[in-house]
């Protein structure tokens, strides 16, 4: 049964992914312009004359002289062949432009993933079995207050205050020393000292939503009529609580997998700008804004692609964590 329904969802992926990709290639590349309409206009602001020779021979190298339908048709080929096309921004292959950066975002997104968890659940689970106690109240007071301070906003105070207090620059992921240089144990060491504000920053909001979500989920299941029954029959209060009601409180996690992948890759995009980070974030809003075509719509269709191979995973997930959960759908008897 699991391989069928394996099966069948990537088959129903596969026109997913097609009705995702014209809309993607509709938003970025069908508005009036282009990239090197924007360069050109650039050129003239600055007092600058452009190469206008080289640009045309750019546009049909890259088949920006064809029809949209051409150029869509030529663009998923690509695709399929594992080409991401080229950036005319930065002028490097998409394929070797993101390698650095997603390895840093994934750096960056894991252990703010991570810290949430740290974090959240202990506190939910607390607050969840102290209902209506002060350390309840305050706990709930300092989730809402996280839930309230922007990402970018916490960044751009922590920013303030370090310089004017300690006169120290805390934007980047690296010491500049270690920028655009290949991947080592020293550079490694200095991501994991620079590491720690952007885990803050960025951990903050989604820790107050999950320790909301971990309270609401845990109370809703202590009332049911299964763990009174366990607690009834001598079961160690602890033992009772993790084995099922916390179990299946779990389900609002595993169901969130389909938005936490391509959040791992994305990353906090205007927090990444405050901050200085050289993760992919920062990449794809100066693609968008560039009209930078093949950087832009590769890159989101990439998310699009996590975020369906996310939400199939935690359907698989959910079946197998609550066993109420069938894959099949219909009646039961």
């Amino acid at each position: 049964m699991l391989f069928k329904y394996i099966l069948r969802r990537i088959l129903i992926m596969i026109p997913t992914l097609f009705v995702t990709s014209v809309l993607v290639f509709s938003i970025v590349v069908l508005p009036p312009g282009d990239y090197f309409d924007t360069l050109v206009s650039e050129s003239l602001a600055s007092g600058e004359k452009a190469d206008l020779t080289r640009i045309e021979f750019l546009r049909k190298e890259y088949g920006f002289d064809k029809s949209p339908v051409e150029r869509y048709v030529l663009w998923v080929s690509n695709l399929l062949r594992g080409d991401l096309g080229y950036s005319f921004e930065y002028q490097l292959p998409v394929n070797d432009l993101v390698g650095d950066r997603m390895v840093l975002t994934i750096i960056v997104s894991g252990f703010t993933i991570l810290f949430t968890w740290i974090i959240a659940f202990p506190i939910g689970i607390y607050s969840a079995t102290h209902q209506y106690s002060w350390g309840d109240y305050g706990l709930t007071f300092l989730g809402l207050l996280g839930l309230a301070i922007p990402h970018f906003l916490l960044a751009l105070v922590i920013v303030y205050f370090a310089n004017v207090w300690f006169g120290v620059s805390i934007g980047g992921l690296m010491d500049d020393r270690f920028l655009n240089q290949p991947m080592s144990w020293s550079k490694f060491w200095s991501i994991m000292q620079h590491l720690w504000i952007p885990v803050i920053v960025i951990g903050t909001g989604g820790t107050g939503k999950m320790i909301r979500a971990v309270r609401a989920n845990l109370l809703d299941e202590l009332q049911k009529q299964y763990y009174t029954t366990a607690r009834a029959k001598g079961l160690p209060p602890g033992r009772a609580l993790m084995k099922y009601p916390f179990r299946l409180s779990l389900n609002f996690f595993i169901s969130d997998i389909g938005d936490v992948l391509p959040h791992v890759v994305s990353g906090a995009e205007i927090t990444a700008i405050v901050l200085s980070l050289q993760t992919t974030g920062p990449l794809l809003l100066r693609a968008l804004q560039s009209r930078d075509t093949f950087l832009a719509s590769s890159f989101l269709m990439f998310l699009a692609f996590l975020t369906v191979v996310g939400v199939l995973i935690s359907d698989i997930a959910l079946s197998l964590l609550d066993p109420r959960i069938r894959l099949q759908g219909g009646q039961t008897k």
